[in-house]
């Protein structure tokens, strides 16, 4: 049975959306299943000594937007770096992640939150808005009543994804794992690769 990689992820991070379809691909060409732990970095910044962005120094938000900037041009992904909807709560939108993930799978949760972080920082959408979301879900085909319904165990499965990141020592999103080695952010993706070869190579 291949093992698992863990995905702890932010569906408010514009770090997330620039490497979730490219996690995705790396793990498909390899079969990897992705577990996907929407977490709340409201609760895991106080543990880690991270700060919500504005709280931050403003030469750090300054170099966010050049980085960001960077990072669209490079990926060719699109990208507003400061989107009309940004800062955005992001609990409700984890939530019908997770319940997404609970009702339908994985696979479709990860549509899902692809469609979710496209439209935080591509299409100028409010995904605090409960219509908003509600559309994605439908757009993404998935029965939104079923999610819904999901609610009580979403809120159980995204506090123990919280609490499991602060004891794996998780301190922002992206966080990929995978056998037990940590990598943080998109920019670490190569990395990543370099990792899951060396699995098929030990397989061949």
């Amino acid at each position: 049975m291949p093992h698992t990689l863990d995905y702890f992820m932010a569906p408010t991070s514009p770090w997330t959306y620039l490497g979730h379809q490219r996690l995705r691909d790396l793990c498909a060409g390899r079969a990897i299943p992705i577990r996907m732990m929407p977490i709340d970095l409201g609760k895991v910044f106080p543990q880690s000594g991270g700060l919500p962005l504005p709280q931050r120094a403003p030469q750090r938000q300054a170099y966010r937007l050049v980085e960001l900037a960077r990072w669209r041009d490079m990926t060719g992904l699109p990208l507003n770096v400061q989107p009309r909807f940004f800062p955005v709560g992001g609990d409700d939108a984890a939530l019908v992640l997770i319940g997404a993930q609970l009702h339908h799978g994985d696979p479709a949760a990860l549509d899902l939150a692809g469609r979710v972080l496209s439209a935080v920082w591509a299409e100028d959408r409010n995904i605090a808005d409960p219509q908003v979301m509600a559309a994605l879900i439908a757009e993404a085909g998935l029965d939104g009543e079923a999610i819904v319904a999901r609610r009580p165990d979403a809120i159980v499965r995204y506090e123990a994804n919280t609490k499991e990141a602060i004891a794996r020592h998780v301190f922002g999103a992206p966080w990929y794992v995978w056998q037990d080695e940590p990598f943080w952010g998109q920019d670490r993706l190569d990395f990543l690769e370099r990792a899951l070869a060396s699995r098929v190579g030990a397989r061949s």
